[in-house]
């Protein structure tokens, strides 16, 4: 199974969040040698007319690998564990104001009463379980998005894989935050108990035997469905909106091409693509949120229940705040995201570009 996905990732049109199908014809004289990060390909795969992706001069792995794997999920890990951490007391102020608008009436007004009923240390209440929840998070979320990303983008093919990139990008992020909710939730849901629950506990050692004694297993999964509900589609939103940003502003943007912009240079556009969408995956997903939030404090509601409780205009409350942390939080992530990939020299392509066979069919010349 293992040699047939490094197979396919090395046949893949496209190979990271920084993805390119650098499209050269070859020679028969062309040496099968890897090209560096950034530089015209100077290799192709044997049966694809497209730069292959192998171990470039000075890379740390080889794209597809079980390595590259292993170390995108690490790059995961770093950035979704870190970034949900640093913003617990503005998580904590926006999860109050969902589940108690008539206590916490605005985002100032949360912190002042939050800092008045349990001082400095209450604003990092549930600081264990996000920290815990979203690592476990971020290692399915960004490592199965590049291997259901090679997957799927072999299957469809070269072509195909460049017109519906949007798609292929959608239907990748969609996979991998399945499978990264399973292993969120059961944080989430003592997260939001010890954050939104008065008097129930303070950690999360005292909360997780609460919880299991009250509602058994059930309780760290009974926002899953909901949790699916938000973390999906601001995940499609999240991955998709990055990638096609990111085009867009090495396009139209920045003044020079991406080969010819610094490492640092690269982080910068990076972060101003994560932020752009960041503010677009709290919208989408907010309504979501908002049950998530109420149903963790509710017990024995159903998340169909909490909506009609709450109604159209109780499912947006707390909205700015929440652009303002998922805006931060995104652009952290991809931030952080990418430099793990640079400290750690693994393989960085620019953004897509038209294969040549496409180019040929439709009559095109020069880079598009």
């Amino acid at each position: 199974m293992f040699k047939s996905l490094i197979e396919a990732a090395q046949n893949s049109a496209f190979k990271s969040p920084f993805t390119s199908a650098n499209c050269q014809a070859a020679t028969p004289s062309t040496p099968l040698l890897p090209s560096a990060v950034g530089d015209a390909p100077r290799q192709l795969t044997p049966n694809h007319n497209f730069a292959a992706a192998a171990t470039a001069q000075g890379d740390s792995c080889e794209f597809g690998s079980n390595h590259y794997f292993v170390l995108c999920g690490l790059g995961g890990i770093i950035s979704c564990g870190t970034t949900h951490t640093m913003v617990v007391p503005l998580d904590l102020v926006k999860c109050r104001l969902q589940v108690d608008p008539a206590k916490y009436k605005s985002v100032v007004n949360g912190f002042r009463v939050s800092l008045a009923e349990e001082g400095v240390r209450g604003l990092a209440k549930g600081w264990a379980p996000t920290f815990i929840g979203y690592s476990m998070q971020g290692l399915c979320k960004f490592g199965l998005y590049e291997v259901f990303k090679v997957i799927y983008s072999d299957a469809i093919g070269e072509e195909n894989a460049f017109l519906y990139r949007t798609g292929l990008y959608l239907a990748a992020s969609a996979s991998a935050e399945f499978f990264a909710d399973i292993a969120l939730a059961p944080m989430e849901a003592a997260k939001v108990k010890i954050q939104t629950t008065p008097g129930f506990a303070k950690t999360l050692r005292e909360a997780l035997p609460k919880m299991t004694a009250q509602e058994g297993i059930s309780a760290f999964y009974k926002g899953l469905v909901p949790l699916w509900m938000r973390q999906i589609p601001y995940t499609m939103m999240k991955f998709a909106c990055f990638e096609r940003t990111l085009e867009l502003l090495y396009k139209y943007v920045v003044p020079k091409p991406r080969a010819d912009c610094t490492k640092g240079e690269q982080l910068i556009v990076t972060f101003a693509a994560g932020y752009i969408a960041g503010v677009f995956c709290a919208i989408v997903s907010h309504p979501a949120d908002t049950v998530v939030s109420k149903l963790n404090q509710a017990k024995g509601a159903s998340a169909l229940d909490v909506a009609k409780q709450l109604g159209w205009s109780g499912l947006w409350g707390g909205l700015m705040p929440r652009i303002v942390m998922i805006g931060t939080l995104t652009a952290a992530q991809w931030f952080i995201y990418d430099a793990v990939k640079v400290f750690l020299r693994m393989p960085r392509p620019p953004p897509p570009e038209m294969p040549e066979s496409l180019k040929k069919k439709l009559g095109i010349t020069g880079p598009q």
